[in-house]
């Protein structure tokens, strides 16, 4: 498929082919790899946000604004304690966290389950008889046990965990004999997870948890892959990001699971570009991507499937603020343009939320609760976005933000563009002006030049 990119003056071309028959093949859009991060600078606006939900200033456009980072815990980084990884459908949580630790002394790591589906949400602590090490990994599963990944010598082992009285229970489910291994993200079956093992020449696939006999490799894709993300609610096909062993850009791969680990190209915005995918939406096909084809990174959306053009919205690029998605509005059947899509926006004063939908073209920055895990959080399909959180009045707590309208703030007083934007919290995606129809060219035509004369 071919598309045109950037909303504001600018386009270029993109491509993205179909993943399989049982997904819609996607559209174009990606976002940065694992692992990247740029500057952060200050948010425009001034200080800390002041509470839950309150819109914080504006962020204005600037150019070269540094790349946003990804996800902590996404592979190809090294995993952070504390960081609260959720499942799919968002019911439970797992951590790898620790009770402060005396003056001199050292931290005592243990496993910690938050359930978050009930009327209350609460957390388990999973501790056995000895604290785990500080680069263990935890993911949780749709039945409330916690897969716990740890490194011994030159091998990783795996094992379930779930309270049982007073103590913790641990099913050993086998080890793989290798240096690293970073778990990918929930599968969407609740019940799967699934280890990436990334070399210089190929990556290696391996089923952890969910299988038959321990782990199981079930893929060998070529290349240097990192990433991890889910393109169906069967946890059939898996996105990666793969650079080519001989080196070169890094692009998105759909793998198949389902036909021995099949990978077929995802996104193709220009030649020399790196294109990855950051987040996808089952129901309504919307992509979340980065790529630095616009002339240096930028975070844009496609639709899975789609003809459309792929955008690249200049209110996602607030001046020295790094931006990364982390949710994506569930239910929204054929509408991936009104969904709400939740941004972590990181800057010196610390991390707070951006709430942005496609059709809307608004940056919404609103703050986050105190001992918000960064990074984590889901959608209800009404449109209601919670917020896992913990603190010393808090030890496990929710907090709940509405999506916000994107209707047209009244002008300000002297003003003559009618946005808006500063001291509403929002900001116009692109000029004044509405933005020029763009109409998919072939790639050697791409007026990526422009870009240039507008940064």
């Amino acid at each position: 498929m071919t598309a045109c990119a950037i909303e504001g003056g600018t386009a270029g071309a993109a491509t993205a082919a179909d993943p399989g028959p049982e997904t819609a093949g996607p559209g174009p859009d990606g976002p940065g790899e694992t692992g990247e991060t740029g500057e952060r600078g200050e948010p425009v606006g001034g200080g800390e946000p002041a509470g839950v939900g309150e819109p914080v200033g504006a962020g204005s456009r600037a150019p070269g604004t540094p790349p946003a980072p990804d996800v902590p815990h996404a592979p190809g980084t090294a995993h952070v304690p504390d960081v609260l990884t959720l499942t799919a459908d968002g019911a439970y949580g797992a951590r790898l966290t620790a009770a402060p630790a005396p003056p001199g002394g050292q931290r005592a790591w243990y496993p910690e389950r938050w359930t978050l589906d009930g009327p209350e949400p609460y957390a388990v602590p999973l501790p056995l008889n000895q604290p785990e090490e500080p680069d263990a990994q935890v993911v949780p599963l749709a039945d409330g046990r916690v897969l716990i990944r740890r490194r011994v010598a030159d091998r990783q082992t795996f094992s379930l965990l779930y309270p049982t009285g007073p103590v913790t229970g641990e099913l050993a489910l086998g080890a793989v004999e290798c240096e690293g291994m970073v778990l990918l993200p929930p599968s969407p079956d609740g019940r799967s997870v699934y280890g990436l093992t990334a070399g210089d020449h190929s990556s290696l696939l391996w089923l952890v948890a969910g299988g038959s006999f321990g782990p199981e490799l079930v893929a060998e894709v070529p290349g240097h892959c990192s990433g991890g993300v889910w393109l169906d609610r069967a946890g059939r096909m898996l996105a990666l990001d793969r650079r080519p062993a001989g080196g070169g850009p890094v692009k998105a791969v759909a793998v198949d699971l389902e036909r021995n680990g099949e990978v077929t190209p995802l996104l193709q915005i220009a030649p020399a570009s790196d294109d990855r995918l950051l987040l996808a939406d089952a129901d309504s096909g919307l992509l979340l991507i980065r790529s630095n084809a616009p002339g240096h990174d930028r975070l844009g959306w496609g639709v899975l499937g789609s003809c459309l053009p792929v955008r690249f919205p200049e209110c996602l690029r607030p001046a020295d603020v790094a931006v990364t998605p982390f949710a994506v509005q569930p239910g929204q059947m054929l509408m991936p343009e009104s969904c709400a899509v939740a941004l972590r926006m990181d800057g010196p004063a610390g991390s707070w939320v951006g709430i942005w939908r496609p059709q809307g073209r608004r940056l919404h920055q609103v703050a986050a609760p105190e001992g918000w895990s960064a990074g984590a959080g889901f959608w209800s399909r009404d449109g209601v976005l919670h917020l896992p959180y913990a603190n010393a009045s808090t030890p496990c707590g929710v907090a709940l933000i509405d999506a916000p309208g994107d209707e047209e703030p009244p002008p300000e007083a002297g003003g003559t563009d009618g946005t808006g934007g500063v001291g509403h919290g929002t900001e116009p995606s692109a000029a004044v002006a509405p933005p020029a129809v763009c109409k998919p060219v072939p790639l050697g035509q791409a007026p990526l030049h422009r870009v240039a004369s507008t940064d």
